[in-house]
């Protein structure tokens, strides 16, 4: 049996694959129902094409395999048909860097040349041989957060489904660790909390985090995967209840002036606005509490006084809620300096005082240029290095 090249799937689908050439079609990234539809339409039966799409989906997001070759499971001549019209793809690592403290950074080419950066970050105990996966949702970001070092990078575009499950598939294999088995694994929690605004780039985000909480692939917990959101107020209540994960909000400030100084999106979605979406987030309890992000800059967001402003604004709304503390990652250029050490205790301890938690989260992967607000594709710097040379 020769299998044509499916015809009427989806063409949001196949435009990486076709801007290098590539007359297959990639099938990571395809949720189940368009895989069988791109199965049948390749001339896999229709009484075959579930089966078929089971078997498949096993190979790809619980065993990891990138040819069909291996797929001991299905005839060799069909095999060998499914070769020559789908692939599965891998984006090129340009870099892998390794930290001294056990976090690795991903920057990895897509098929239309462009870049974003995925980083995993291994829990502190070794012991417990866990780690979180930090996933990019665009390349570049359009957001301009004036801290973060993302920020100064244009968006060039939104990353595909396939794209975003990627980066999960290349920590996976660089870690080792298919098959995939729910006892033992490293990656063990996701955050969307790369390059990028995950809300704007919503369907793609959604159907990426479907296929990886998916039972019969990567079966992550949708409690262990985190959506981080600098406040895109229209989109965080259908994100509860269309995917349905934890909820992080990069509130970074306790008023609207200094807010929208730092984080421009304010100005279009202030705090009372942003807050209020906070209280209708679906799912939302003590068990499960909404993170709020902020970064300590000094002289700028980190008195006394910004701290019981934040308390108070939490208590005002009610909220099931955690604040991560995170100390400023300078990075080339930044106007930005961070706290004093003694401040950023004082300013947790004032919190905790109040019955919210708010722990310090330790800098990781300082030393390549991985910490949270360092992320920026590396051909950008190199040319911004170049520029400064010049």
């Amino acid at each position: 049996m020769s299998l044509p090249l499916p015809g009427s799937i989806d063409p949001i689908l196949v435009p990486r694959a076709k801007l290098a050439g590539e007359s297959r079609l990639d099938i990571l990234g395809l949720s189940r129902a368009e895989l069988k539809t791109a199965l049948i339409e390749a001339g896999v039966s229709a009484p075959q094409a579930s089966m078929r799409m089971r078997q498949i989906w096993h190979w790809v997001y619980h065993r990891g395999v990138t040819s069909f070759a291996v797929m001991d499971n299905i005839t060799k001549d069909l095999r060998g048909d499914l070769e020559k019209v789908f692939y599965i793809s891998r984006p090129e690592i340009v870099t892998a860097q390794y930290s001294e403290d056990g976090t690795r950074k991903y920057l990895l080419k897509f098929r239309d040349g462009s870049e974003a950066e995925t980083v995993y970050i291994p829990d502190e105990d070794e012991k417990k041989h866990r780690g979180t996966l930090c996933i990019s949702a665009q390349v570049g970001c359009t957001l301009n957060c004036r801290f973060c070092y993302t920020g100064t990078q244009r968006l060039v575009r939104n990353l595909e489904p396939g794209e975003i499950v990627a980066q999960m598939m290349i920590a996976r294999d660089d870690l080792e660790e298919w098959p995939i088995s729910t006892e033992g694994r490293r990656v063990t929690n996701i955050v969307m909390m790369g390059m990028g605004e995950p809300l704007y780039n919503f369907e793609n985000v959604k159907k990426a985090l479907k296929i990886i909480m998916d039972k019969e692939g990567i079966q992550l917990s949708r409690r262990r995967i985190t959506l981080s959101t600098a406040g895109v107020v229209p989109m965080m209540e259908r994100a509860g209840k269309e995917i349905g994960v934890n909820l992080a909000v990069s509130l970074h400030a306790t008023n609207n002036e200094v807010r929208s100084e730092i984080v421009p999106l304010n100005k279009k979605y202030p705090l009372e606005e942003l807050m209020a979406a906070c209280q209708k987030y679906p799912g939302a309890h003590n068990s499960r509490r909404i993170t709020f992000e902020y970064v300590m800059l000094k002289g700028i967001n980190d008195s006394d006084k910004d701290a019981k402003q934040l308390i108070a604004l939490i208590h005002r709304y009610k909220l099931p809620a955690k604040v991560n503390l995170i100390p400023f990652n300078p990075w080339p250029g930044s106007p930005y300096e961070c706290s004093d050490w003694d401040q950023v205790k004082r300013f947790s301890g004032l919190i905790f005082k109040s019955g919210i938690s708010a722990p310090i989260r330790m800098p990781r992967g300082r030393d390549i240029m991985a910490a949270c607000g360092q992320l920026k594709s590396e051909s950008v710097k190199e040319r911004a290095s170049a520029r400064s040379k010049g």
